[in-house]
């Protein structure tokens, strides 16, 4: 592919997904151009991409309250993509009111990684959307006919009540079935909150709304204090559960790793002498990890005090696949086409 392609690609790839979204980063772009590449090299290409496109009045930077450059779709942007067979809405004005989108912006970055592992994943807003397809977008949740993505019975001091959950976002995954939820902790849960991850754990191997199976938790934690927070919770859990009688169904919690549990549940199987035994079978995982924030800080040049871990080649996202599971394939590039594509001239 030429280089004049292959920016034509990423230009196409990272404004498709400034429409998407609204607003993004270029970390964004680095995850969803440049997967396959190491870090370095693909915060190097979306750095170079993202100056090219904000010097052509594609994308326009801002500044959030929390110091996050950011950058919204302009309408010369919209007319590019008009030009290449796409319909899209500017999104500066939008952008330009954000002052915190923090918690928007780390659960998007989850929906591109699982994207870049080839995996169907959505935010809660699309999520709801597929779900509540005859709603239209935007409009309140009460008018929603699915309220939740799963329905739990939390326990408070003042007794059990019926709650609908909804994740900050879902992948659904192909090698081994089934649904991660993704929680973004960007501060110390209270009580509530605390009660509702309670639930949700102990759902682990229940159907959600679209009759899938909840497999995996996986909390994202902002900083090593709700880490332990989030951590604490789930091990206060397990103590409860590995406590209760060994009946059909019960839940049983069992640390396989640093931050990585394994939720397993009795069910029952017949000996061979014809009689009825429970046995735990693995029904899924929690697992709480620090979000990789230290990733947008990093700076390419010798004045870099951030760590580069935690990128798609470290098995870190969109989150630590249990080595029970296998680890992550390597992403492979959306951008470079197949061979038969290539045309002769262009090959490199």
């Amino acid at each position: 592919m030429s280089s004049l392609a292959l920016r034509h690609a990423i230009y196409l790839r990272s404004l498709l997904l400034a429409n998407r979204f609204r607003v993004i980063r270029t970390i964004d772009i680095a995850a969803y151009c440049c997967p396959e590449r190491p870090f370095k090299a693909a915060l190097t290409a979306a750095q170079r991409a993202v100056r090219g496109m904000v010097k052509a009045a594609l994308l326009r930077r801002y500044r959030t309250d929390r110091f996050q450059t950011v950058y919204g779709l302009t309408q010369r942007g919209v007319d590019w993509l008009a030009e290449h067979g796409h319909d899209a809405t500017s999104s500066i004005r939008r952008v330009s009111d954000m002052t915190n989108p923090e918690h928007r912006l780390w659960a998007q970055f989850l929906v591109i990684c699982a994207w870049s592992r080839n995996l169907d994943a959505l935010t809660e807003a699309d999520l709801m959307q597929r779900l509540n397809p005859a709603v239209k977008p935007g409009a309140k949740a009460a008018s929603a006919t699915v309220q939740g993505y799963i329905t739990v019975d939390v326990h408070r001091t003042k007794g059990s009540v019926r709650k609908h959950l909804r994740p900050d976002a879902v992948a659904y995954e192909d090698r081994g079935g089934g649904v991660a939820w993704f929680e973004v902790d960007r501060s110390k849960r209270g009580s509530d909150r605390q009660a509702d991850l309670t639930a949700l754990i102990s759902a682990i191997g229940s159907k959600t709304a679209d009759g899938k199976v909840l497999r995996r938790v996986v909390v994202m934690c902002k900083s090593e204090r709700i880490e332990r927070d989030a951590i604490r919770i789930v091990e206060a859990l397990a103590s409860t559960m590995n406590a209760a009688v060994l009946i059909e169904g019960r839940r049983h919690i069992k640390r396989y790793d640093d931050g990585v549990y394994e939720v397993l549940s009795a069910v029952p199987f017949k000996r061979a002498d014809g009689r009825t035994a429970l046995r735990d079978e693995l029904v899924g995982h929690v697992i709480v990890q620090m979000l990789p924030i230290w990733l947008p800080k990093v700076r390419l040049d010798a004045g870099n005090v951030y760590s580069m871990d935690g990128w798609f080649d470290d098995n870190y996202l969109p989150y630590k696949r249990p080595p029970l599971l296998g680890r992550w394939l390597a992403p492979t590039s959306p951008l470079w086409p197949s061979p038969d594509d290539v045309d002769d001239n262009d090959a490199v």
